[in-house]
Formats: C-alpha cells, sequence, structure tokens
C-alpha cells in the first residue's frame, strides 16, 4: 500500500501475539487447545492492590496526571530501587509508562539516530530489533549459546561493539530462555562496557522477583556504580504483581534522558492511566508476602516442564534460573516428518504442526533471534502442563526419518 511508511515495512508483528491469537481463533472454533505462548502469570493481582484502585476511582482520582506519573509513584519507584537494588535516585529521575514497553520504546526513540546501532543479545524478546528499527536505529544481535546456557560472555559483547554502538540492551532473567546472570557474570560484561564509555545501558529488569534456587537477581548499575549515570534501570509491575492488564511499567536513569523521554511520552500517549498508577503505589508499597509463595509455585512448575521434555529424544532443555519460561533446542528433531504429513524444516514448521496436530500453542525460536528451539510458557496449571507436555512427547515420538 503506497500510503504506509517505510518505517513500517521494517518491522514484523509481535510472533508471540500471533501465535497466541492463532491459539485462540482455534479453540474458539472448538479445538482442544492448551496455549503455552502468552508471557503471564495465571494467578489474580493481590487483593490489596485491586482494593487500592477502586478507592482511586472511589476518591475520583481518574483525571489526567503528569505525562510520565504521578508524584506518590515516583516516590514509591525510588523507595522500592533503593530497597531492592541498592540505587539511589530522585523523582525527577524517574518516568512512568504505559508498561514497560513503552518505556523501552520511549527510551529508543528520544536517543537513536540513523547508523546509531543497538547490541542485542539473543535470544531477545521479540520487540527489541523492531523498537530499534522503528527508532532508526540498527540493531545488531548478538548470539548466546545453549552451552553457555544463553548468556552473553564478555568475548561476544566486546566483539559486539563498534564505535557506533549507542545502547546494549540486557535482560536477566531472561525471556525467552529464563536464563540468570549471576553477580560474577555480570561484572564480566559490565567490565567491558567500562572500557567503552560511548555506550549505554538499557536493562530490562521486568523478571526480577521471578527468580529460583539459589540464584540472586543483580541489575548492572548495583553491580557496576560506574555505570550509574549511562544506565536505564527499566521494571514494571506487570509479571511479579499479576498485572499485565494494568499497564505501568516504568524506569529510572539520568534526569537528561529521563526528560527527552517525557518528551515523546508527552506526544503520543501522554499519561499512563491514572486509576492503574494507583494501584501500582500500593503493589511497591504494599506486602511483598506473596512474591515467596508465587516464587515457589512457578519453581515446581518449571521442574515438572524441564523433567518432561528432558525426556524426550532429539531435545534438549537446559534449568533456568527465573522468569516463567523453557528454551528447549529441538535440533536433533529437524528433518524429521510429523504423524500429520508435516516436514520439521525449521522450528516454525515444528511450532506449526505441534499447534494443529496437538492442540498445543508454543512460540518458535526464530522469533526469539535463536533456532531450533521454541518458547513454553509455564506460566499455567499443573494439570494443563502435565497434559501439555504429554502431548508433546507423543508428537516428537511420532517423528520419523
Amino acid at each position: 500500500m503506497p500510503f504506509l511508511s517505510n518505517t513500517l515495512s521494517r518491522v514484523k508483528p509481535s510472533p508471540t501475539i500471533a501465535m497466541s491469537n492463532k491459539a485462540d481463533e482455534l479453540k474458539a472454533a472448538g479445538g482442544d487447545i492448551i496455549g503455552l505462548a502468552a508471557g503471564e502469570p495465571d494467578f489474580d493481582t493481590p487483593d490489596n492492590i485491586k482494593a487500592a484502585a477502586i478507592a482511586a476511582i472511589n476518591a475520583g482520582k481518574t483525571k489526567y496526571t503528569a505525562v510520565d506519573g504521578i508524584p506518590e509513584l515516583k516516590q514509591a519507584i525510588c523507595a522500592k530501587l533503593k530497597r531492592d537494588n541498592e540505587l539511589d535516585y530522585t523523582p525527577a529521575q524517574v518516568s512512568v509508562g504505559t508498561g514497560g514497553k513503552q518505556i523501552l520504546y520511549n527510551a529508543l526513540m528520544a536517543t537513536l539516530n540513523p547508523g546509531d546501532e543497538v547490541v542485542i543479545p539473543a535470544p531477545y524478546w521479540v520487540s527489541y530489533p523492531d523498537m530499534v528499527l522503528l527508532a532508526g536505529g540498527t540493531p545488531v544481535i548478538a548470539e548466546a549459546s545453549i552451552q553457555t546456557n544463553y548468556k552473553l560472555t564478555p568475548d561476544q559483547l566486546e566483539t559486539a561493539i563498534t564505535p557506533n554502538t549507542k545502547w546494549f540492551i540486557f535482560n536477566s532473567p531472561s525471556n525467552p530462555t529464563g536464563a540468570g546472570y549471576s553477580r560474577e557474570e555480570l561484572k564480566g560484561l559490565t567490565d567491558v562496557l567500562m572500557r567503552h564509555p560511548h555506550v549505554w545501558v538499557m536493562t530490562d529488569d521486568m523478571y526480577e522477583h521471578l527468580a529460583y534456587d539459589d540464584f540472586e537477581f543483580c541489575t548492572p548499575a548495583e553491580v557496576e556504580p560506574g555505570l550509574y549515570n549511562r544506565t536505564l534501570t527499566v521494571n514494571g509491575v506487570s509479571k511479579a504483581y499479576a498485572m499485565t492488564g494494568w499497564r505501568i511499567g516504568y524506569a529510572a536513569g539520568p534526569e537528561s534522558l529521563i526528560g527527552a523521554m517525557r518528551k515523546v511520552q508527552s506526544q503520543s500517549t501522554s499519561n499512563p492511566c491514572s486509576i492503574s498508577q494507583w494501584a501500582a503505589v500500593e503493589a511497591l508499597n504494599g506486602p511483598q508476602d506473596f512474591l515467596a509463595p508465587n516464587n515457589a509455585l512457578f519453581k515446581r512448575r518449571r521442574d515438572l516442564v524441564v523433567a518432561m521434555l528432558s525426556q524426550i529424544d532429539g531435545m534438549v532443555c537446559p534449568v533456568p534460573e527465573g522468569a516463567f519460561y523453557v528454551y528447549p533446542s529441538i535440533s536433533g528433531l529437524i528433518g524429521k516428518t510429523s504423524v500429520g504429513g508435516t516436514r520439521i524444516v525449521d522450528d516454525e514448521a515444528f511450532a506449526t504442526a505441534l499447534l494443529e496436530e496437538t492442540g498445543v500453542a508454543v512460540v518458535f525460536g526464530a522469533a526469539f533471534g535463536l533456532s531450533p528451539n521454541f518458547r513454553i510458557s509455564y506460566a499455567t496449571s499443573d494439570a494443563a502442563l502435565t497434559e501439555a507436555c504429554s502431548r508433546i512427547q507423543k508428537f516428537c515420538a511420532g517423528l520419523t526419518g
């Protein structure tokens, strides 16, 4: 269509949303579908947070707010960053947006010029490269491997950085792999970044509170204080607080960058939902005691899925440190043919055949920049996960060739 922007032709719709939509369509048509594509907790927002939203409605807090967040929420964010991450910020250094995605987008739109490069480790969250492209920058993909549990090494980061690098996007625990960097592993990366003062760090900490076993979360500016003045620390309430639909994300960073992001937001969405902001104040300031039992539930589900998938010949499923995803390799299944006659030429063919022949919806690895793999979200019931993994086992057992 000639009237569409040339920029739009450089990006694609979110594959995770596309897979979820396809599963929903099949379900609506009467199919027995188990959706493991969407990345959101299956339990409800805590009652105290919902009560705070209702109280805000009843108090008439339904008007426009400051473009990038009410003072009470900015103060709660500052307190959270000090409490959890030993980072000192003022409200003037904080931006609140309509989900973490808008925060990331605002930052890239406010800073990228043609020719600017953004280093993105793969596997990556599907939106990172496309947001860079929309903002006029160039994504530079640095591939991590299953041998390092999908974590980027310092040497790989060093190799990816050029004089044109403006940002390094970092996500731990990771979507899609669940891989979490230890303090020592992260220090290896921050040491590289300290040698390149022109590179800024955009750290997506959305899965901070979803950490298992003896893994301890840490964030770049906490590990290396020398990066404080060129780090944008991004987080939100979506995952840990089961508030995906409330759409509140936030970031803290240098005041000049926050001001530029505010300018972008002022000409796009303006303020995030006022009610959601007051709910987020309660989320951050209120009781945090539900996090531990939720994590215990997720850990049990992780162990269930890893154990069942690890029984499949030709599939390797690393144990993730956090988030609620697993990212198995299916390199041993490529080239085989399904019972339904589909040749598994790549991970997209695998995911499509799996959905059409078994009713299990997953997301193929090419969407995340590393193949041949697929992503499962285990943020659903034990019963659904057990049934889904049984179907995957049966599907893989039926592959021939």
